[in-house]
């Protein structure tokens, strides 16, 4: 190990511009994909807070007695797709509506609006055939006048997260293939040069693991190298994103950023392993 350090280190002075050139396509390689991944975190976001908002409302029968009110709020609070129940009286509903259609307030009159019961799912469950399940359970109580979801403003969403989703992955795969490509290329360059090196090698007795060792860390720590280039050339990146915009954007939690660069070592350690492999091959 300490012999193919060394290597490593002659290796990178012998050919200083080869080696910043490496680890420079790495990191302008995954800084693409890094872009894109940043799209993907903030749209994932943004569709998540729309999410947030569904919400099913029971509106409530005039004259039904509190008790019989609390004890469904109870009953709906207990289903294992609910995260929270509200009552909405109905001085409540028109102070809202007052609030939310400011243009139309002098539509609304004490005691048009009835009460209503507010229900917020969890995340894992507001695809339309859950809220529609749930819709239809809480329209069972008698003292349940109607029940409002939005259907098509649900059905709408779950579909633009479901495109969103496969288009992402699609092109995420695609981004990363090209990604790797490039790096290949650049670390099959890299192995190219050194290959009066490496046939001397095999002819004074090395063997193909002793060969391969000096790449395989060459190639490791240029991708670790422009892994953490390009997740710094992302970052500045979203900040001037934010500043354009006006208001923060979502970066990558620390947990993503790191798998970032060591999808980067990962790349590097492969691509130097085949490209070494096939050369060894011909040798």
């Amino acid at each position: 190990m300490k012999l193919a350090l060394r290597e490593v280190l002659l290796a990178v002075r012998r050919a200083p511009l080869l080696s910043a050139l490496g680890v420079v396509t790495i990191a302008f390689s995954l800084f693409a994909c890094g872009l894109f991944g940043l799209v993907a975190v903030n749209i994932r976001d943004a569709l998540r807070r729309v999410e947030e908002r569904v919400e099913i409302r029971a509106f409530i029968a005039d004259a039904t007695p509190v008790e019989a009110v609390a004890a469904a709020m109870g009953d709906i609070a207990a289903f294992p797709e609910v995260a929270h129940v509200d009552y909405v009286s109905p001085d409540s509903a028109l102070t809202r509506a007052r609030r939310e259609l400011g243009e139309f307030a002098d539509v609304f009159e004490p005691g048009v609006l009835p009460g209503s019961i507010d229900i917020r799912l969890k995340p894992d469950f507001r695809d339309p055939r859950t809220v529609k399940a749930v819709a239809g359970r809480v329209a069972s109580y008698t003292f349940v006048d109607d029940v409002r979801y939005g259907e098509d403003w649900v059905t709408k969403l779950y579909q633009l997260r479901t495109i969103a989703t496969i288009v992402g992955l699609v092109l995420g795969v695609a981004f990363a293939a090209v990604a790797t490509i490039i790096i290949g290329t650049t670390i099959r360059m890299a192995v190219l040069a050194r290959e009066r090196e490496i046939a001397i090698m095999r002819l004074v007795g090395a063997t193909d693991a002793f060969v391969r060792l000096p790449f395989l860390i060459e190639g490791f720590t240029k991708g670790i190298l422009g892994g953490f280039l390009a997740l710094l050339l992302t970052w500045i990146a979203s900040a001037l994103i934010d500043q354009a915009l006006g208001f923060p954007t979502a970066f990558f939690a620390p947990g993503v950023a790191a798998l970032g660069v060591l999808g980067g070592a990962a790349i590097g350690l492969v691509g130097s392993a085949v490209s070494v492999s096939r050369h060894l091959r011909r040798v």
